[in-house]
């Protein structure tokens, strides 16, 4: 979000959410983000500096 006059848009839905076994707490409007970080994290074993992109960007969501 650019503005503080946009309002977020869920983008992912409550099916993409369950098919990736979101938590509920994690199925907010930065969840289309967290569906491809976790699934890098997964195929990586977590390492850190495998997945900087998607992670910049979930983080990135979340502070907006």
């Amino acid at each position: 979000m650019t503005g503080d006059d946009e309002k977020p848009v869920m983008i992912a839905t409550q099916q993409e959410m369950e098919e990736a076994h979101l938590p509920l707490e994690f199925r907010d409007f930065c969840a289309h983000l967290l569906i491809p970080l976790n699934k890098c994290r997964n195929k990586t074993n977590y390492l850190p500096w495998k997945c900087e992109n998607e992670r910049h960007a979930y983080e990135k969501c979340q502070y907006d």
